[in-house]
């Protein structure tokens, strides 16, 4: 069994572009999506009509929620822009995919965690900002429930990897499309990727272990970024043209 998982692609259409061109070039015919895909003040159309007519699993984003479950009004800052140029049909496919679903009866797929789609899970933030690997017992403790080997989860935008003391494996993509954020919950801090590539990973299982790789691939970056700079959004431009917040 061998797969793509692609993850917070967040309306950067070029990302998903050059990231589904690497998945087809290394002949990898499955891919699961774990959500938000579409908020954020780039191109929500687009990417969302190349979405549709993909072979793909796909599960809901707390992001991808945002646009179903409120007025505009009540929208933020990523939100409000996408759901903008959105129409009918693009939210209805929207509300057909699930929270969390089950891929080829061995993967579990969720954005977050298995039961909160805002809560970071292999990562935690502390109270002075930092960004660090939350303690195992915290991961188990999340992971209580789900009885697939493999389960994949996205939300924190930083790709990683932790094994479980009883052999299960999680794995964090990382983002195709938003390399930096700013947010303030639990505590105001900045998530980082470092570099402006488009990222997923491939899942393998050989001789009944998961492997995984992470790919990092280029792309047009600075058109997206100068797309954020013209939208207002000065620091989305400065991560997407770099990998930093600034």
């Amino acid at each position: 069994m061998r797969f793509a998982a692609i993850a917070d692609i967040h309306g950067n259409y070029l990302a998903l572009e050059a990231v589904l061109a690497d998945i087809r070039a290394l002949g990898i015919a499955d891919i699961v999506n774990l959500g938000d895909m579409l908020s954020g003040p780039l191109d929500a159309r687009r990417t969302i009509e190349i979405l549709m007519p993909l072979d793909a699993v796909h599960v809901l984003g707390n992001h991808d929620r945002y646009l179903l479950d409120r007025p505009p009004e009540k929208m933020g800052s990523w939100d409000r822009p996408a759901y903008e140029q959105l129409d009918a049909a693009h939210l209805d496919w929207l509300r057909a995919q699930p929270m969390t679903r089950v891929f080829g009866e061995q993967v579990f797929l969720c954005h977050a965690t298995p039961d909160n789609d805002e809560v970071y899970w292999l990562n935690t933030v502390h109270p002075d900002g930092a960004v660090a690997l939350s303690p195992l017992d915290r991961i188990e403790q999340l992971a209580q429930g789900v009885t697939q080997s493999l389960i994949l989860c996205a939300h924190t935008h930083l790709a990683r990897a932790v094994r479980l003391r009883d052999g299960r494996l999680i794995v964090n993509p990382g983002s195709v499309g938003s390399p930096g954020f700013r947010d303030k919950h639990p505590y105001r801090h900045v998530v980082e990727a470092g570099t402006p590539h488009a990222r997923y990973a491939i899942l393998e299982r050989v001789d009944g272990a998961w492997q995984v790789t992470f790919r990092h691939v280029a792309y047009d970056h600075e058109a997206m970024a100068a797309l954020a700079r013209r939208n207002g959004q000065p620091e989305l431009a400065h991560a997407l043209a770099t990998g930093w917040i600034g």
